[in-house]
């Protein structure tokens, strides 16, 4: 799907609130309603907006802490991806998990309540038959947006 300015326009405008109306992201880039619920419906289409949500408040969730989780194992089978698989669907802390290349295996990002909170997270996954778990605690959150750059577009 080649995208436009019109349709950066419209991205740029749902990355910042997703829960603006097709009357108003129009408005704002003088195209008409129906051209404009067109374009979203296109780009919804083809993949590139994959998702609408409400981004929620942790700490206002009681859930405070963010932890980054390194994790090495020594299985590196199917088998045993589909277990650690398994395992990370039922914990509902955790929010992103990558698979990484170099010396690290995989890169955990958890939201938690306390240490405690995070000691049961912890039981949780080494069930897993891991062989090195490492944990870096969020001190200070100096930047998160969920808003992609759009500049790099062709």
């Amino acid at each position: 799907m080649k995208i436009d300015q019109i349709d950066r326009q419209i991205l740029t405008l749902l990355q910042r609130d997703a829960n603006r109306s097709v009357g108003d992201i129009a408005e704002q880039i003088s195209i008409s309603k129906t051209a404009c619920w067109r374009r979203i419906h296109a780009l919804e289409n083809n993949g590139v907006i994959r998702k609408r949500v409400a981004l929620l408040e942790p700490t206002t969730l009681n859930l405070p802490l963010a932890v980054y989780i390194s994790v090495r194992t020594n299985q590196h089978n199917e088998s045993w991806a589909e277990n650690f698989q398994r395992i990370l669907a039922d914990i509902p802390e955790v929010l992103e998990v990558y698979r990484m290349s170099g010396d690290l295996d995989y890169l955990i990002k958890a939201v938690v309540t306390d240490m405690p909170d995070y000691d049961r997270l912890y039981k949780k996954l080494i069930k897993a038959n891991l062989s090195d778990v490492s944990s870096s605690f969020v001190m200070e959150q100096m930047k998160s947006t969920t808003e992609l750059p759009l500049d790099h577009l062709p």
